[in-house]
């Protein structure tokens, strides 16, 4: 059975090691949930620059960072650039959401095999019941009349 597909793994030997491997798993999912956020922050600032920078003359002299380094140019040379740019963050990001779902069945597929069910504990349960009320937190709101 050899044949198989790459992401198979040896059957595990015990609890702990279903455990184990379970908690390697969900780490996994949430490093790629942390990559996809990452990427869609800066496929957000690259839209931000291109908006900003496209309706200016392209002759117009702009600054851009590259390795670190501060360079002159001028939005003629750079628009294109960040657009490619942006394009490619987006590609990735799209491979990394293909992964989240392929990942997702992985552990689904192995919480059915091995009857894996998650517990919520005594915290979680009271942590849950209180964010029906509470859950505009950290928002401020500015007093509802303008006497001040």
């Amino acid at each position: 059975m050899a044949s198989k597909a790459e992401g198979d793994r040896k059957e595990p030997i015990n609890e702990q090691a279903v455990a184990n491997m379970y908690a390697a798993m969900r780490s996994e999912l949430n490093q790629i949930y942390s990559k996809i956020t990452e990427l869609e922050m800066e496929v957000s600032e690259h839209s931000l620059v291109i908006n900003a920078i496209q309706p200016l003359d392209p002759s117009r002299r702009c600054y851009r960072m590259i390795g670190g380094v501060l360079v002159e140019r001028t939005i003629k040379e750079v628009l294109p650039a960040v657009q490619r740019n942006r394009e490619g963050l987006e590609e990735v990001v799209a491979r990394l959401n293909e992964a989240l779902e392929k990942k997702k069945r992985d552990i689904a597929e192995f919480e059915a095999k091995y009857k894996i069910r998650i517990r919520k504990t005594d915290a979680d349960v009271k942590d849950d019941s209180g964010r029906k009320e509470g859950s505009a937190q950290g928002v401020l709101v500015g007093p509802a009349s303008g006497n001040e």
